[in-house]
């Protein structure tokens, strides 16, 4: 699984990608997790509002950080 948190580095974005790497962990699945800040790339994936989360090139989140349930039920429905 490739996951990316897309944004400009700021809280929210670090935020994100720390719930993401403890649900990833709970749900014992393996990834390689990126942060992308390159604007031009983040406005590629049709996102406007950050932080985003893209799984496997497909936008799952943005604009909001989730909870961590809605974050497991993601990762879960992602890898289906």
């Amino acid at each position: 699984m490739i996951i990316k948190i897309l944004g400009p580095g700021c809280t929210n974005c670090h935020t994100l990608e720390r719930l993401t790497r403890d649900a990833l962990a709970e749900l014992n699945l393996t990834a390689e997790v990126t942060s992308v800040t390159d604007y031009p790339t983040i406005v590629g994936y049709g996102v406007m509002s950050t932080p985003a989360l893209v799984v496997n090139d497909h936008v799952v989140l943005a604009g909001h950080i989730p909870t961590a349930a809605q974050l497991r039920d993601l990762l879960t429905n992602a890898t289906v």
